[in-house]
């Protein structure tokens, strides 16, 4: 029970911390193109529970946390979302391409708390030719630090990608309303009403429905092992650390 619930606190708080720093860069990037409209609700703040939705955030990543660590002994895959930060697109000088800024600054965030945890990895000598990258030799060698920043990096890397999904009402689907022509970007901006169904229903509902007919569908999990990995190694370079990107014993989806 006891490594249980340590294993829970090191993968929740990552989780938890990516998502309040996520919302927070909203903010501030409205606020620094004149929209105050997050500072008068008091979401400029890292307080967690500022950002915190109670099925979003609590009870569907709950669920999903505890039933894959008693099950399958890991988190294979995570899905939630807070409340989202207001924002007053009008006191923008361009609406349309201030929301594209704004959603920017979301995954951009995330990235480099990646990039930061990286750094924070703890430092391993690997012997030439090991087959063991540094985030499973930090986790070997320091195995609370190791999996916490693991699940950081993890979290955060993650997160900032499926907000880049091109789809209202996700980080990726403003980002196209602002960079669309306005034409198309008004019809783009209309599936946000839909928008969350669709995510559920291609990303996690289909994926395990469909290969109970026998088809193969989870464009996602394809997407994510083979965009993170690469994430990782460029983040490991970046970090100056030797070794290839893996997932320290993580799996993405």
């Amino acid at each position: 029970m006891g490594s249980f619930l340590l294993h829970l606190v090191l993968a929740v708080v990552p989780a938890i911390l990516a998502i309040t720093l996520h919302e927070a860069a909203h903010g501030y990037a409205a606020l620094a193109m004149g929209d105050d409209t997050a500072k008068l609700a008091g979401r400029l703040s890292l307080n967690p529970l500022r950002h915190i939705d109670r099925v979003g955030s609590i009870l569907l990543p709950g669920a999903l946390l505890i039933g894959q660590l008693l099950t399958l002994g890991r988190v294979a895959f995570m899905f939630g979302w807070a409340k989202p930060v207001p924002v007053a697109a009008w006191k923008f000088r361009d609406p349309r391409r201030g929301m594209a800024v704004v959603a920017v600054a979301g995954p951009a965030m995330n990235f480099f708390l990646a990039w930061i945890g990286v750094l924070l990895l703890p430092r391993v000598a690997l012997p030439p030719g090991a087959r063991v990258d540094a985030i499973d030799a930090a986790i070997a060698a320091h195995p609370v630090i190791g999996l916490f920043l693991a699940y950081f990096i993890l979290s955060n890397l993650v997160l900032g990608l499926f907000n880049l999904l091109p789809i209202p009402p996700l980080d990726g689907g403003r980002i196209a309303v602002g960079l669309l022509p306005l034409a198309l970007a008004r019809r783009w901006a209309q599936v946000e009403k839909l928008g969350i169904l669709l995510v559920v229903l291609f990303v996690f509902v289909l994926p395990q429905l469909l290969p109970e007919f026998g088809i193969a569908f989870d464009p996602f999990g394809a997407l994510l092992n083979t965009v993170v990995p690469a994430a990782i190694r460029l983040l490991l370079w970046l970090g100056f650390h030797a070794g290839a990107g893996g997932s320290g014993g993580i799996h993405y989806v």
